[in-house]
Formats: structure tokens, C-alpha cells, sequence
């Protein structure tokens, strides 16, 4: 499972014109699912990022989790984390889970960010999306399990 996780002041995302989550101060997580993931993968990345230390504390250095500031997550399904460019100019997708099994993980995903405390909005798996995203730093970071 990969996790590309930015800090953001917020973020939203939409579809078809409608809004299907907004955050304020928190983080945007784009999610991959691989093939060979399951939900230990998930139970793993949804403990890391809420503990993960990248917001500042008044001192100006990243010292507090997502869980410490009250911060949000904005959880957007992306299965082209997992794109292979290797080789000629179309990236291939092989490593990706199935439709079924990503959908299924991304949920239990979400599931357990709010198990952490983590309140948490989400996209439409599978649709073609909008995400705003007003980064905070920038900071980004990949996480991988």
C-alpha cells in the first residue's frame, strides 16, 4: 500500500460538480492499493499518519501529530501510485489491485483513520475527481508498507 500524505491548510474534492468531502487543517492522502495488500497494510499506514509528526509546534519545528493539532484527512482513491513507466510511454498498472479488493482496502483504510481519531472525508472510488489541494510547507511525504 503507498501513500503519497501532504500537509495541507485545506482541501476538497468533487465530482460532477459536487462537492464529496472538504477538510480544513490536516492532511490529503492519496491511496494506492497493490495486489498483494490487505488490511494489515492498511491497519499500519492509518497508525503512522495519524501519529506522524509534520506539523509545526510553536517552536517552528514539526513536533505534533495530526492527531495533536485536531487536524482532517481527505482520503482520495489512486490507484496510478502503483503506474510502472519503465518501459515505452504508457505506464502500466499491473501492480494494482483489482478494483474490488483496492475499494474494500481504501474503506477499511478510512475505517481505521477514524478508529485512530482521525475525523476523515473521502472521494467516490473509482470516479473521476477534482482535488483541491492548498499545501502547507509544501510538505509531502511517500509512505509505503
Amino acid at each position: 500500500m503507498r501513500a503519497l500524505v501532504q500537509r495541507v491548510r485545506s482541501a476538497a474534492v468533487t465530482s460532477g460538480g459536487e462537492e464529496l468531502g472538504r477538510i480544513a487543517q490536516g492532511v490529503v492522502i492519496l491511496l494506492g492499493v497493490g495486489r498483494s495488500d490487505g488490511e494489515a497494510e492498511a491497519q499500519y499506514l492509518a497508525e503512522k499518519i495519524a501519529q506522524l509528526r509534520i506539523f509545526e509546534d510553536p517552536q517552528g519545528k514539526m513536533n505534533l501529530s495530526l492527531l495533536e493539532i485536531g487536524g482532517q484527512a481527505l482520503v482520495v482513491s489512486q490507484f496510478t501510485l502503483y503506474a510502472d513507466a519503465s518501459k515505452g510511454r504508457r505506464p502500466s498498472f499491473t501492480q494494482a489491485a483489482p478494483p474490488q479488493q483496492a475499494e474494500l482496502l481504501v474503506s477499511r483504510f478510512v475505517e481505521f483513520l477514524w478508529q485512530h481519531g482521525v475525523p476523515t472525508a473521502t472521494g467516490r472510488f473509482g470516479a473521476e475527481m477534482l482535488v483541491e489541494i492548498h499545501n502547507d510547507g509544501p510538505v509531502t511525504l511517500w509512505l509505503e508498507k
